[in-house]
């Protein structure tokens, strides 16, 4: 019977304690609804009374009944589930993250996400290489300091070595060098500049010839003249193609002009212009002496002088007509025998100076006179 009672006693006691865990359980889930924040602790006096009675006690007598808590009640429902809150949206995604990913899974990928990402924020080095950059773009600026001590001297030699060689000689210059200085100094806007200093060193050159060909003797005069203009219009052909990058962007763009036109003129104003009325009667009293002078030299110089100033013709129609065509109006047919006793003339002349005509024993009567106006309108049509 003692053993009966005391398991009574302990089921009841149980009881109580589930009934008074479940009631809690209750009140926490309705506070759970009410309020979002968790329930605070039990308290150590429910901590207490939650707590199993020993085995002694539950022995000794029942519990009072203000020690049993509250009254029996009806079995509560399970405690529900507190609700979620609510989703929040995804946080954007890492690129670190998204590059270490691509890196152990696709290299290409990886290298592709490195790229951008290095596009999208310069590192510091970019910065140093464009700075870099920029200084040595800086270093590469030619001052009007650096034109005059460094690169019009290496212009100015090659100019003196063109303007005084001979024909066929060999001059020790590089051509490669000078273009590049030019093109340097074009791009550097020291283009004015170098037309001003080539023009005057051209000048300066031209009146020392000039002044040679005044002190020469009449008998040398004409070769000396020949000289000097087949040196100049030679020394052309190598002066321009050299400073084609001036002429282009410079005198062609700036002054409407051509840098071979401006170099002729030179020629004529300072020296052809001052030599012209005492050239002339000598090259006419050179016509009139056969071989005299050579005929190379005469047709030179005539060919000069009018590529000079083809205004230069009206002094001596006749001698320019010789080397020239088209200078002479045509032919007409009733000058023939005036053709024809020029060229008889011209003939006695040649044999005065000791040319003879061959042997003339196979020609028939009358037949000179034919062959002689027949060569005379030939002769004058071709020149003319």
């Amino acid at each position: 019977m003692e053993e009966s009672m005391e398991e009574e006693e302990e089921e009841a006691a149980y009881e109580a304690m589930m009934d008074d865990q479940n009631h809690n359980s209750w009140e926490a889930a309705a506070d759970g609804y009410r309020q979002p924040p968790p329930p605070p602790p039990p308290s150590s006096s429910s901590a207490a009374a939650a707590a199993l009675p020993s085995s002694s006690a539950s022995r000794a007598s029942p519990p009072p009944p203000a020690a049993q808590g509250p009254p029996a009640r009806l079995p509560l429902p399970p405690a529900l589930p507190l609700p979620l809150p609510p989703a929040l949206p995804p946080p954007p995604p890492d690129p670190n993250a998204i590059l270490m990913l691509l890196k152990t899974c696709d290299p290409a990928a990886a290298a592709a996400a490195a790229a951008k990402e290095a596009a999208a924020a310069p590192s510091p080095s970019a910065a140093i290489n464009i700075n870099t950059s920029t200084s040595k773009f800086l270093m590469n600026v030619i001052t009007i300091e650096d034109y005059k001590s460094t690169y019009w001297p290496k212009l100015d030699g090659a100019i003196d070595q063109l303007l005084t060689q001979s024909p066929g000689d060999y001059i020790p210059i590089s051509y490669e060098q000078i273009y590049s200085c030019v093109y340097k100094c074009v791009c550097q806007q020291h283009s004015e500049q170098m037309y001003s200093d080539l023009i005057k060193k051209i000048t300066n050159h031209l009146e020392r010839v000039s002044k040679e060909l005044q002190a020469s003797p009449p008998d040398l005069y004409i070769e000396r003249f020949n000289i000097a203009l087949g040196q100049y219009m030679g020394a052309l052909q190598s002066i321009v193609p050299l400073f084609i990058y001036m002429n282009k962007f410079y005198i062609e763009t700036k002054l409407n002009r051509h840098l071979k036109d401006d170099l002729i003129k030179l020629f004529t104003e300072h020296v052809a212009e001052k030599h012209i009325y005492s050239l002339m009667p000598l090259l006419l009293e050179a016509q009139s002496t056969p071989f005299q002078i050579t005929p190379s030299t005469m047709a030179n110089i005539v060919k000069g002088l009018y590529t000079l100033r083809p205004e230069w013709v009206q002094m001596a129609p006749a001698l320019f007509s010789k080397f020239i065509p088209n200078i002479l109006p045509p032919a007409v047919e009733s000058e023939l025998q005036e053709y024809a006793a020029q060229d008889q003339k011209f003939q006695r002349e040649l044999m005065q100076n000791g040319f003879t005509r061959g042997d003339q024993s196979r020609k028939r009567a009358g037949e000179e006179l034919a062959y002689n106006g027949s060569s005379a309108c030939a002769s004058s049509r071709g020149y003319r």
